[in-house]
């Protein structure tokens, strides 16, 4: 990377990546502009990432508090809990969209691939962010909590 950095602009394997990069750039404009199937695969990436940031920003839409978020440890917990509540939603539609899949394909229901290609785990619209969440965790008090320590605590 310090070849490649800004400090080795002069340099000529500098130059040489950074025309690389020019050609490779050129080539991917070509193809996008000159093929229609391969623009439309583009948009659907581009899609499918934005509506991931849809339902990041659906997942918690307010800011961070002026009182949270300052320091290192604050922010990594944040946005570590934002990403693991964005990824249990998408396993959890990732699942129950395989579930749908292998029961239409049990029953020899038509489910072509193209249609599949379209479909992306990351709907929100059936998930309710605003309600109470209930784990439980009375079914599992005995591994989540050492009865030892509790019983030196008291």
């Amino acid at each position: 990377m310090v070849r490649l950095g800004s400090a080795a602009a002069g340099e000529p394997l500098h130059r040489a990546a950074d025309q690389l990069g020019r050609l490779l750039r050129t080539i991917f404009l070509c193809d996008y502009f000159t093929l229609p199937k391969f623009r439309r695969e583009m948009h659907r990436v581009l899609n499918r990432g934005e509506s991931v940031h849809q339902l990041q920003r659906a997942v918690y839409y307010g800011r961070v508090p002026a009182s949270r978020g300052r320091r290192r440890d604050e922010m990594t917990a944040i946005t570590a809990s934002h990403g693991l509540l964005t990824n249990l939603v998408l396993a959890w539609n990732t699942k129950r969209l395989q579930e749908t899949t292998d029961w239409w394909r049990k029953h020899n229901r038509p489910l072509k691939d193209d249609w599949l290609a379209c479909i992306g785990p990351a709907a929100f619209s059936h998930i309710n962010f605003r309600g109470t969440f209930r784990f439980g965790l009375e079914r599992h008090r005995s591994a989540l909590i050492d009865p030892v320590r509790m019983h030196r605590a008291a």
